[in-house]
């Protein structure tokens, strides 16, 4: 049999499984580790995401579609749902705009709406 170190324990017979009592065992004070997550990980994923960042750039994203929804002759994308000026939507066969980048990103694949945009 051969045991091989994996992110969460060893591998047993193809088991990724560790028994709580192995842990004991193999620990000199008797002490079971936490649960949570390991040192590594938390090292691996503290940089690697800013959430305040997001938070920002949500809140830019959000203002910015309240001006443009403010304005006359916008409407919002039926995809993203966030609003654009008309002059930079595409209204689709199936009843709703478009904007370009989700436009580009559904190609000429059809999309069923179960409410339809009304055609400005």
């Amino acid at each position: 049999m051969s045991n091989h170190s994996i992110d969460r324990g060893t591998v047993h017979n193809g088991n990724a499984f560790i028994s709580r009592r192995e842990m004991r065992a193999n620990n000199s004070t008797g002490v079971l580790p936490s649960l949570g997550i390991s040192s590594a990980e938390r090292r691996a994923t503290s940089g690697a995401f800013d959430f305040e960042q997001m938070v920002q750039s949500l809140h830019d994203l959000f203002e910015h579609d309240r001006q443009i929804a403010s304005q006359p002759n916008a409407t919002r994308c039926g995809i993203c749902y966030l609003h654009f000026p008309l002059s930079e939507l595409q209204y689709r066969d199936e009843g709703f705009y478009t904007c370009s980048g989700c436009s580009q990103a559904l190609g000429h694949q059809d999309v069923p709406m179960l409410h339809k945009q009304q055609k400005l």
